[in-house]
């Protein structure tokens, strides 16, 4: 891999990680757009964990405060602890369900879903939805103290929806948890602490690509660098303009983004083309 091609696919995967217009769907836009060849699941894994270690340092504090009221609880019953001890159990509980659907489909998703056809599709079930939650959806003011077990099985299952490529994680985990009445900030913080879990469960599947050499060799030491690096930078760039975004303005305009890259994929590329990701 070219290092143009190392910095494009590191920028590519960092902008649309975290937005609601699904990272995958823009991988396979870049990769068939531009010809460069992606080097496969787990060069794709390989960039989520830069986009991961962006949302562990920016919510370091966060993660912090959940792990430790979620240890403490067990000595100290306090108001507070019960509040991150309870929210540590649901992202379990959401990561779990998340984590038993995809076992349970990966063979089905990998040999049926990866083409341009039902990934436009599946983007346009994205914007759909964006509208729904915007429009037509009154927000919750609920906040992490007040979640249930039933609003971290409903997230789950809405994350689980983004197995199908085309479906943006954020977006599905983002729209389900303002759909069970949380405020937009905990439904923010709620879907980036989600990312974390199953990022690092989806990673130990690529384990073996990086200890054989095999991403090293096809890839190249330097350009896996600098994609992690590209990644990184903009993955934490994606998380700072989402936030400041949803506090001033409207998902639609990303269901609007979502129609038009849509259109894009079904009327521009190639519907019989097999995507290898």
């Amino acid at each position: 891999m070219s290092i143009i091609e190392a910095i494009i696919f590191g920028i590519v995967q960092g902008i649309t990680e975290f937005l609601p217009i699904s990272s995958t769907a823009h991988i396979v836009i870049t990769q068939l757009l531009l010809g460069y060849p992606f080097p496969g699941f787990g060069f794709e894994v390989f960039l989520h964990m830069g986009s991961v270690l962006a949302v562990v340092i920016y919510f370091r504090r966060d993660l912090l405060e959940v792990i430790t009221g979620f240890f403490a609880y067990f000595t100290n019953r306090s108001k507070e602890n019960r509040t991150q001890f309870f929210f540590g159990i649901y992202i379990i509980i959401a990561t779990g369900i998340t984590g038993v659907i995809g076992l349970l489909f990966e063979d089905f998703i990998g040999s049926t879903l990866k083409t341009p056809p039902f990934i436009a599709l599946a983007l346009a079930i994205t914007g759909f939805f964006l509208i729904v939650i915007e429009r037509f959806h009154k927000y919750g003011n609920r906040t992490e103290s007040e979640m249930t077990f039933v609003d971290s099985i409903i997230v789950g299952l809405g994350q689980s929806l983004a197995l199908v490529p085309g479906i943006s994680r954020s977006g599905s985990t983002l729209i389900t948890a303002l759909f069970v009445g949380l405020n937009r900030e905990t439904a923010v913080r709620y879907s980036f602490l989600l990312s974390i879990p199953i990022t690092l469960g989806t990673s130990v599947l690529a384990i073996s690509d990086l200890a054989n050499g095999s991403l090293i060799s096809e890839v190249g030491v330097i350009a896996l660098i600098i994609s992690f690096i590209a990644t990184f930078i903009f993955s934490w760039l994606g998380i700072v303009w989402l936030i400041d975004f949803l506090k001033k303005s409207k998902l639609v305009y990303f269901a609007i983004y979502c129609f038009i890259a849509a259109l894009f994929v079904f009327f521009f590329l190639d519907s019989s083309t097999i995507i290898e990701l």
